[in-house]
């Protein structure tokens, strides 16, 4: 179990209620993002839980993701007025108004965790107001997912390239844009399969296909048969991030497919540094959006302070699933309770007065 788990105490306090192996703690009783963890890993059976919280093989990038957030400190700023700064956090993403700067990723096999599965997350996501990007590996189909969104719910659509032919590839295209989503997320850092050792040992396999055909041409293609925005997901360096630019892409999501796919990935913070230090204007000329590790408000605000735009939270809502859609509301108001108390003691007036400036490298003396 994770570090930020035993902060919470958790396992003490679950050890204390009697909770069971099977059984889940008190939704009252869930007080972070880790907690969901916990719950889900005590219901979950070996290979469910494999499955979601397995890496690729050292699982380093996985580790990494979360660990790379401690590299950096805040630098709180002090003497200011930070009495409405939780009114400012409504997030613009591609033309579309959401209450949060934080949004739920695009993780499929929902229907492992709650019989409503995915549904689960687009209701949440509904109520809460904040983006949702339903997962092409999704255990409800795109149109069932679509129905369960409030009316002016705005989601966007994951993709994945199946080597479909062009009346096949048109006609999905056209489909999720009829049912309602307002954008794709083209997901281009799963070229392989990700080598998953401790998935593989419990049999459950990956959802991604062996060698996929992931180009500027594929892109251009898309691109030619959809009026829909295209994002990119899986950018992991500061050059694929200026070549998305001189291709004209509608924003780009900088990830390591939650440590998925190649070890040694980069994570998206790291990326985000890169960017932040070697092409700062990046993040004037297209929406950025980041993932990766991100198990607190901390995580978020320090993307944020970078330059990134919004930031996807993958399995802490994919654990909040035990719950239904319950469990996916108490995860974003975790968060947005996190977000309030971090935003005032870092000194931020509004939200959008974050940047480089509250962050410093960890530094250590000399012995």
């Amino acid at each position: 179990m994770s570090h930020s788990t035993n902060a919470s105490g958790a396992d003490a306090r679950y050890a204390e209620l009697g909770i069971k192996k099977g059984s889940l703690p008190p939704l009252d009783d869930i007080r972070c993002l880790n907690d969901f963890e916990w719950a889900a890993r005590n219901v979950l059976n070996s290979s469910v839980y494999a499955a979601l919280s397995g890496g690729a093989g050292t699982e380093g990038s996985y580790r990494m993701n979360q660990e790379a957030f401690q590299a950096y400190r805040f630098r709180p700023h002090t003497m200011v007025d930070i009495l409405s700064v939780n009114e400012t956090f409504t997030t613009h993403m591609l033309g579309y108004n959401f209450s949060l700067p934080f949004f739920i990723t695009s993780c499929g096999g929902g229907g492992y965790l709650h019989e409503d599965g995915e549904l689960n997350l687009m209701k949440g996501a509904s109520d809460q107001n904040i983006l949702y990007i339903a997962s092409m590996s999704a255990s409800k189909s795109e149109e069932e997912i679509a129905d369960a969104a409030a009316d002016g719910q705005v989601y966007f659509q994951q993709f994945y390239n199946r080597g479909w032919d062009d009346a096949k590839l048109k006609s999905y295209l056209d489909s999720i844009g009829k049912y309602g989503a307002k954008a794709i997320a083209f997901t281009i850092d799963s070229a392989g399969d990700g080598d998953r050792w401790r998935v593989a040992r419990w049999g459950a396999g990956s959802t991604d296909s062996a060698a996929t055909y992931i180009t500027w041409d594929y892109y251009d293609k898309l691109k030619s048969m959809t009026d829909l925005p295209i994002l990119l997901k899986g950018i992991t360096t500061a050059d694929d991030a200026k070549k998305a630019i001189e291709h004209g892409v509608d924003a780009i999501y900088l990830s390591n497919h939650g440590g998925r796919q190649l070890d040694g990935a980069p994570s998206g913070f790291e990326t985000a540094l890169e960017i932040f230090q070697e092409a700062p204007e990046i993040f004037q000329q297209i929406e950025v959006y980041a993932d990766g590790g991100v198990r607190s408000a901390g995580d978020v605000l320090k993307l944020l302070a970078l330059g990134v735009k919004a930031v996807d939270v993958g399995r802490p809502f994919m654990y909040s699933l035990v719950y239904g859609t319950d469990g996916v509301i108490k995860a974003a108001e975790i968060l947005k309770h996190e977000l309030t108390i971090n935003a005032q003691n870092l000194g931020l007036g509004k939200l959008g007065d974050i940047d480089g400036t509250y962050l410093q490298r960890r530094m250590f003396p000399p012995l």
